[in-house]
């Protein structure tokens, strides 16, 4: 059987590949043979003619890939805490739960090693690609499915803790607090202050995980009364079935049935959003040397370290970084500006603003939702 690893984890997991592919859940219909082995060749394409395929034929499902004993790690989770409601995954276009289904939906690049390798080359990250970082995104969206499942928003005391909920999306932006104690810390982004229902999926996570001791790690902080009202009031739902499980066709909400370079257009479109203006000015006090290396070309040599090492700090996608990047590098060539090579300081001087640049887009309000 082959074998599949995922990046910087030492396991592997086994799997069968019948089609190399991944299209939704277990409940899995309605594939005929003929389908299955036409999907079988793309995994020998290169990217120019992988993204010509529509997303939505390449024959995609979760059983006998690496992600199923993942999914029932969170359904074993979900039990050892007395709960019953297993949330049903499918495969969509990235990480959400639909508003008012109780479905989980993950994004279609992480079932295959090829889709993982395109979603490197096309956005220089994959979120989601390591078991643990697979698991804390799990546990966020199973909150959201045990939101809508027994209608948990609809509590006086639930919205005491977590605030009015809506049947409108998180918001594209909002303006975090990094220092604040009233909100758990489990995805990055600080995002449970994104939204009421955010909070709450952030809270549930956390109090999911397990051997994670969530009393000790905020005792004092006021989030703390949040994950005890969670506490309990997963407690009254021990055994219980779901109250609310509406009919739904995968299809209406998988977003699947379009080519791969149209879908990588929309998000490489999406994530191209314009930093704060930089000045000249800035650029030319960087790079002030009278001669040496172009600055252009410094700038190109470390850009993949400057890169990771701004996104690690910042929590931006690296694709955003790299925009900025291209931008700075693009005007110090057009400037025509140079750098003595081999000046020690000038590395941290070059990543501190850049940071800067980043870290003011963030808190200018416009702080882009990732999750």
């Amino acid at each position: 059987m082959p074998c599949s690893t995922f990046a910087d984890d030492g396991r592997c997991l086994y799997y069968e590949t019948l089609p190399p592919s991944w299209r939704r859940d277990r409940v899995f219909v309605g594939d005929t043979v003929r389908e299955m082995e036409s999907a079988a060749d793309w995994t020998s394409l290169n990217d120019e003619e992988l993204v010509e395929r529509r997303i939505s034929k390449l024959g995609l499902r979760l059983e006998t890939t690496p992600l199923e004993p993942l999914i029932q790690q969170l359904y074993a989770e979900l039990s050892a805490k007395g709960l019953s409601f297993n949330p049903p995954t499918h495969v969509g276009d990235e990480w959400f739960v639909p508003i008012g289904v109780p479905a989980i939906f993950v994004p279609f690049f992480l079932v295959h090693d090829r889709l993982r390798a395109l979603e490197r080359t096309m956005m220089l990250e994959v979120e989601g690609e390591t078991p643990e970082w697979f698991m804390k995104l799990m546990r966020h969206e199973a909150g959201h499915t045990y939101m809508y499942a027994y209608r948990l928003t609809r509590k006086k005391k639930w919205q005491e803790m977590f605030g009015q909920t809506s049947d409108e999306e998180t918001p594209s932006f909002y303006r975090p607090r990094p220092f604040s104690r009233s909100y758990v810390t489990h995805l990055d982004d600080w995002y449970a202050q994104a939204h009421p229902d955010e909070d709450f999926a952030e809270t549930f996570a956390t109090w999911l995980t397990p051997d994670f001791d969530w009393r000790k790690r905020y005792a004092g902080w006021k989030a703390l009364q949040k994950l005890e009202y969670v506490d309990e009031l997963m407690r009254s739902l021990t055994g219980e079935p779901p109250v609310h499980m509406p009919k739904y066709r995968v299809a209406d909400y998988n977003f699947l049935n379009v080519k791969l370079k149209t879908y990588y257009a929309r998000k490489r479109k999406l994530y191209e959003e314009m930093y704060p203006g930089f000045y000249d000015v800035d650029l030319r006090q960087l790079f002030s040397a009278a001669s040496g290396i172009k600055a252009s070309s410094y700038l190109r040599q470390r850009r993949r370290r400057l890169m990771n090492s701004v996104a690690q700090f910042t929590n931006e996608k690296k694709f955003r970084v790299n925009k900025l990047l291209t931008r700075l590098i693009d005007r110090s060539d057009e400037l025509g500006l140079r750098v003595q090579n081999g000046d020690p300081q000038q590395d941290f001087r070059v990543a501190s603003y850049i940071t800067t640049l980043v870290m003011n887009y963030l808190f200018t309000g416009k702080f882009k939702r990732t999750k």
